[in-house]
């Protein structure tokens, strides 16, 4: 069956469901597990090249041919094109966003413990806190799904139930937004007097709600809401109501020079519940008004491994350090290598070397980035004893055997590659042989299993 290939994504999978009498919904939970897709894209949504190359695939299989680059797509990225005479194109590495790899992202948090750990790491870092009025104040430097920040949101309500709670979330990924405040309305009716935003902003306006340059500024898109009633089902309905308004504003574009994603305009929304709107009064940020004076800020994985060390404390770390408060506590955390992960890397590229600098060396590089403002802070890399850490693949008990089934082997696989952040031209090049399982099975088999190892650190700013 041959379709005419529309423009439009929706209009090609609307005439698809019609001349084969299938539901919309249905389309939705067979091909992307959402049997809200459709239903979104109507309401303006925007699709991922992933969800776009999930659909193509699905369509072409039943002799469909989808639209390679519909108006769904192209608000989401816009490449710049090269001109004529500039010469070679990047390089793959270049050009590479590991962490905008969806399938192997996900495949990852499912069958590894990371995050689980990291937010016991940062539940260590809780007692050292020393709040001062009128709330508790958090930045999340990357929010993800949030998986992190609810396990830490759960921890404060145990150490500080009656304390008001300002949380501040940067994240640019529409899906991860949508999956984060997915989890927020539990949050809400356990603990009430809590105010959330979330930005899109970068590291060095994130913390202030403030974009630095005048366009950015001019376009903000600042919506406040006020959640009603008394219930999780309540806030919960509230927030997917959501969905048209991340869908129409939290777009995405890449870089032509760095080709990291950055957003098409700032938004900043604000979640609190309306009953508590008299306490939060003084804790709700106002455009051009916002403070930072963090007491906590959790920067999780917040730059890419192979990224150069000014760049991590000039563009990331060093503005995080200024966003806090007097007493308040930065945690730094990243991977370290030198576990059965890399490995199994470098079975494979044996000179592979993703971690270059350690914890000690960016401490360093943030100290000489603030210059005579480093003696409002003190750095602390800890012993090896406090600072790394382990998490583990989940496996159970009886896979590492002599015979490892394959669904296990390229888990290990996948979490291995997405760690070490390789890039797909140079995983298609070996994922043609069975060289690359082979190697994960006997780096199993040495270990009985699979670890990675993360390192922390600490930055505090003095009390006075």
């Amino acid at each position: 069956m041959q379709l005419a290939q529309p423009s439009s994504l929706l209009e090609t999978i609307a005439e698809f469901c019609r001349r084969n009498r299938l539901a919309e919904s249905t389309f939705g939970r067979r091909v992307v597990n959402d049997g809200k897709f459709v239903a979104r894209l109507r309401d303006g949504a925007r699709v991922t090249p992933e969800t776009l190359q999930r659909v193509a695939a699905y369509l072409e299989r039943h002799g469909v041919a989808a639209p390679q680059a519909p108006r769904e797509l192209r608000p989401l990225i816009r490449v710049a094109e090269r001109p004529a005479d500039a010469g070679a194109p990047e390089p793959a590495s270049r050009q590479f966003r590991f962490f905008d790899n969806r399938q192997k992202y996900l495949l990852f948090v499912s069958t590894c413990g990371e995050k689980e750990v990291i937010a016991r790491r940062i539940g260590m870092e809780l007692g050292h806190l020393r709040p001062r009025p009128p709330a508790v104040r958090v930045f999340d430097a990357g929010m993800g799904d949030a998986t992190v920040l609810t396990r830490v949101m759960r921890e404060m309500h145990r150490r500080f139930p009656t304390m008001p709670f300002y949380f501040v979330g940067k994240e640019i990924s529409l899906e991860d937004v949508r999956l984060s405040l997915d989890k927020m309305a539990d949050r809400f009716f356990e603990h009430p007097a809590t105010v959330l935003v979330v930005t899109n902003m970068y590291y060095t306006e994130a913390p202030w709600l403030a974009p630095k340059a005048v366009a950015a500024a001019t376009s903000l898109v600042w919506h406040e809401v006020a959640l009603t009633g008394t219930t999780a089902h309540e806030f919960g309905e509230q927030i997917e109501a959501l969905e048209p308004f991340l869908a129409r504003h939290w777009q995405a574009r890449h870089s032509p020079t760095s080709g990291n994603p950055v957003y098409e305009r700032p938004v900043v929304l604000v979640l609190y519940r309306e009953d508590f709107r008299f306490l939060l009064h003084d804790i709700v940020p106002r455009q051009g008004r916002a403070v930072a004076d963090f007491d906590l800020v959790i920067a999780s994985q917040p730059y890419r491994a192979r990224a150069p060390l000014e760049f991590k404390a000039q563009k990331v770390i060093a503005p995080l350090a200024r966003a806090l408060g007097p007493g308040g506590r930065l945690i730094g955390i990243h991977s370290k290598g030198g576990d059965p992960g890399l490995e199994i890397v470098r079975r494979i590229w044996p000179d592979e070397n993703p971690f270059r600098h350690s914890r000690h060396e960016l401490l360093r590089a943030v100290r000489a980035e603030l210059g005579r403002e480093a003696r409002r802070y003190n750095f602390n890399a800890y012993s090896e004893a406090r600072a790394v850490f382990r998490y583990d693949m989940h496996t159970l008990p009886t896979e590492i055997a002599a015979s490892i089934g394959t669904s296990t082997l390229l888990a290990a696989w996948n979490a291995a590659v997405y760690v070490a952040q390789i890039d797909d031209e140079r995983l298609a090049q070996v994922v043609g042989e069975r060289r690359y399982l082979e190697a994960t099975r006997e780096v199993l088999q040495a270990h009985g299993g699979l670890w990675f190892l993360d390192e922390s650190y600490v930055i505090s700013r003095k009390r006075s």
